[in-house]
Order: structure tokens, then sequence, then C-alpha cells
């Protein structure tokens, strides 16, 4: 290699590090935010640089920012959780559950990808970057409400009306309205610190989460949670289901109800029967809320065909569907086929017996004359009549 071109590609690996060196930067700083004792708040942070810079989380008090503490994953008796994650980008979520009035104050994303940050001679305020977000929690106000409701079969269709009282609060309320299951019931909302909602004819399906929830001017809603629970009650699920063997099946079952059911799947014999889970590589279950589903694969035709039983259990009850699976034989799909070629053949055997067994008179002879000899009635008058005319 040429001197000056060996120069060169030294000079090239020597400054790379300079060229794609990138000092840490934010992408994304934690948010202030306002929140009542007993909630949960998380904070993110997602800083960019190369290298990856490194993440951490201090914490001071409102009133004193020369005394910050760095925090730590299960910190504050475990209401401290602390998930960092390093790629392209640096990206950590600082969370605390339980919240009380001393977790207050500011906290602080810090970010480095500087080789000395952690050398305790260096100024910490050079080396490391920071994002601050404050976090005031304030007192929940109290709110009476009614106890949990449980709806059984000789309850259904009696009127229940959910209660609820705000009796203490350290801001005025602007108004109330009510939600179930996360989502806000129509016409509820009201000025009153007092509210109700009225369910006419209660069923399985009005069962759930229930939350009154007040809303205020200079403060962060506050609710109360009242439940309403129901055994399930199953709403769809598939009667049979008809499939060839080698074929996967599906089957399904929907229920409502509160609390969400455990489910599981069996298969009924008579009245033996045989639980079924996702270890056999063949069944496969999936669960979510309020509906379950079965997977069967590759179906055999000697073991699989049957009836299979969804249940579903709670706190108040359990119920339960069947749903008969039938697998039929690979070839079944050639059987109307079959079926038809079997006509023909039936058809043209029945032409071939009907024409063996004809009558003989209705066949020909071959000696038999095929009609009477015509003669020529006219030449046989002249011949008559120069006959008689000759014996004159």
């Amino acid at each position: 290699m040429h001197p000056s071109a060996a120069l060169l590609v030294l000079l090239g690996n020597w400054m790379l590090p300079l060229i794609t060196a990138q000092n840490a930067g934010f992408v994304k700083s934690p948010m202030s935010e306002t929140k009542l004792t007993g909630d949960t708040f998380e904070l993110y942070c997602d800083v960019v640089g190369n290298p990856t810079p490194e993440i951490q989380w201090w914490y001071a008090e409102i009133n004193r920012l020369d005394s910050f503490k760095q925090l730590w994953d299960g910190a504050r008796k475990r209401r401290v959780s602390i998930n960092t994650a390093y790629g392209a980008n640096g990206v950590s979520v600082l969370g605390i559950t339980r919240l009380t009035l001393e977790d207050s104050g500011i906290y602080e994303c810090r970010a480095s990808n500087d080789p000395k940050r952690n050398d305790l001679r260096q100024n910490p305020s050079i080396t490391w970057i920071r994002a601050q977000a404050t976090i005031s929690v304030l007192q929940k106000p109290k709110i009476n409400s009614s106890d949990q409701i449980i709806l059984t079969a000789d309850s259904f269709g009696t009127p229940v009306t959910l209660h609820c009282n705000l009796t203490t609060a350290h801001t005025p309320h602007r108004e109330s309205f009510w939600m179930k299951n996360g989502q806000e019931i129509a016409n509820t909302r009201t000025e009153h610190r007092v509210t109700s909602h009225r369910i006419n004819k209660p069923r399985a399906d009005d069962s759930g989460e229930y939350m009154c929830v007040y809303t205020f001017d200079m403060a962060p809603n506050a609710n109360a949670t009242i439940e309403v629970k129901a055994k399930p009650h199953i709403t769809g699920h598939k009667r049979s289901e008809n499939k060839n063997e080698g074929e996967n099946a599906t089957l399904y079952c929907k229920s409502v109800g509160y609390p969400h059911p455990i489910w599981t799947w069996r298969k009924v014999d008579g009245t033996s029967y045989t639980d079924i889970d996702n270890s056999t590589g063949r069944f496969f279950i999936l669960n979510r809320d309020n509906y379950t589903e079965l997977n069967v694969h590759n179906l055999d035709i000697n073991t699989d065909p049957g009836n299979y039983e969804c249940n579903a259990t709670n706190v108040i009850g359990t119920t339960a569907e069947i749903t008969i699976l039938r697998v039929r034989s690979h070839l079944a799909p050639l059987w109307p086929f079959l079926g038809v070629l079997a006509e023909v053949i039936i058809l043209v055997v029945i032409i071939v017996v009907y024409e063996k067994r004809k009558r003989p008179d209705d066949i020909i002879e071959d000696d038999e004359p095929v009609a009477p000899m015509k003669t020529n009635s006219t030449n046989n008058h002249k011949d008559k009549n120069i006959r008689q005319r000759n014996k004159k």
C-alpha cells in the first residue's frame, strides 16, 4: 500500500469516533402532574446520544432543591419502580404507586454519555444533562358510597339504586357523573354533591364496575367505585362444528357477568370428562375477560369428535355450555362425486339388463319375409288382353 494511502486510513480510523460521537440530548422529558393520595403516577424520559447515554432518577422536596437524592427501583417500601431500556435511545420510566402527601416534590431525569460521568472529581452539572418535573400530591376528597351489590336469579328485574355523597373536599367541586366499566353513562351529569344511578331491571349484563366521578376546578377528579356482581351467563357459543380430519377447528364462548370469569374447557363423555389445557401441542386456549376460544389443530377422526364444554366461574357462581364437534373423513369431499358416479353405473346396468331381457317376438328373424311380394298388375292386364286378341 502506498504510504500516503496508509496514512489516510489511519487518520480515518482515528477520526471516526470524533465524527460519529454525539452528546446526550432529551427526546422526551418528564411532565409535571397533580395527583391525589392513593393514586399512581409515571414519568417518562427518552434520551439520545452516541454512545447511548446512561439514565438516572433523582428526587428533592419542593423547597429543598439543594438536597437531591437518587431513586432506586424498589425504594419507598417497594412503591417505586424504575424500568430502563438501552438501544439506539435510552428510555426510562419512573413509577410510584399508593401516593402519599410526602411523595410531592421535584423529580429529575439525568442523562450522560460522558466517559467520566461517574468520576466523583467531575462536576455533575457539566457531565449530566437534567430534566425536571414537579409532582404535587393533594389529599383525596372523601366520598361515601353504596356497598357492593350482588345480583341473583331472585333479584333480577328488581330495581337497584347506587348512591354517592361527596362529604369532604379541599376545593369546590364542579360536577359529577357516573361510569360503567370505564365508559361514561349518558345523562348522569349533575352539579349536586349527592348523586345516584338507578338500574330499573337489572340483569347479568348490568353487572360491572360502576364509578361516581367528581370533577374540580383546582384539583384532579376524584371517584368512588361500586361493584355490581352477578354470576356468569353465557350469551353466545358455537352449538356445533363440522370439520374434516386434518383440519383445524375453533370453538368459542362469550358471557356477561362480573367479576370476569375464570374459563376452563373439558371434553365430556357421558358422566366423565377430560380437562383440556395447552400442554398437548394440539389444543390451544385463548381467554380474555368475558370471552374464551379453543383451537384444535390437526383433527383426529378417532379421538377428537365429541362434546366440548366451556365453563365460566367467578365468586358468585358458575355456568357452562356444550359444543358438538364432528370430524369427517378426508374422503368426505369426494362423496358427492362418488354418489353421482354410482347413479350413472346403476343406470347403465339397468339399460343393459333391459336390453338383454327383451321378448323374442320383438326381434325380426332373417328367414321371414319382410313384406308380401309386389306384382305389376298393369303388366298382367296387358298380357291377358294380348292373349284374348290372339284367340279371335
